[in-house]
């Protein structure tokens, strides 16, 4: 039996750090996780943990996860892991059997190589040693400016406050490629003007 999709009580970003230390695979933290390890202080309480990895790498990251069972998200509720529910999106939640609760969400990301391809437009894409940081700590993390892309879309109160707390941090080269990349997906997305003036 799936757990209840609420049941989380996800580990911190240091916990996977560990399970995954050594692993040559270009994995990151990602979302509001990595805006706080690129702030160097929490923001805001986190309900989740979500970590990035390159699709075809993600049975390499599951073998460190023995202990957890995996499910895909899909349409409000939780499908069994199967390479079917796979194809359906790119969430994979782990769920520690010993705790009873879900503890990270693998993103598995579109890739060629060594170089991500964003799955919202594959025109978008950097080298993973451009978009994959480490905090003082070691533990890597997704570039923010890629990390604001994503929250773009929604743009909920969390994605605005992340937005604000992020734009000062932020060079001029990272400002130019967040608009470039919402022109692509969103071409008239209020942030947009505030890269350009905040």
């Amino acid at each position: 039996m799936i757990p209840d999709v609420d049941a989380w009580q996800p580990w911190p970003p240091s916990v996977v750090a560990d399970r995954l230390a050594d692993l040559d695979v270009p994995w990151c933290v990602a979302a509001g996780w990595a805006i706080d390890l690129c702030r160097g202080e929490p923001s805001r309480p986190h309900h989740d943990l979500e970590i990035a990895v390159p699709a075809d790498r993600f049975d390499e990251v599951r073998e460190r996860f023995a202990d957890c069972d995996f499910a895909v998200p899909q349409d409000g509720r939780l499908i069994p892991l199967t390479a079917e529910s796979m194809r359906t999106g790119h969430q994979t939640w782990a769920y520690e059997r010993g705790i009873g609760r879900w503890r990270v969400d693998v993103f598995r990301e579109p890739h060629d190589g060594e170089v991500w391809i964003c799955r919202r437009d594959p025109r978008i894409r950097r080298p993973y040693a451009e978009i994959v940081r480490r905090d003082p700590a070691g533990i890597p993390y997704l570039a923010p400016e890629v990390v604001l892309l994503f929250k773009a879309k929604a743009a909920r109160t969390k994605d605005e406050l992340d937005f604000a707390t992020t734009l000062p941090l932020l060079d001029d080269a990272a400002r130019r490629w967040l608009d470039d990349a919402l022109t692509l997906v969103h071409p008239v997305h209020p942030w947009r003007a505030r890269l350009r003036t905040g």
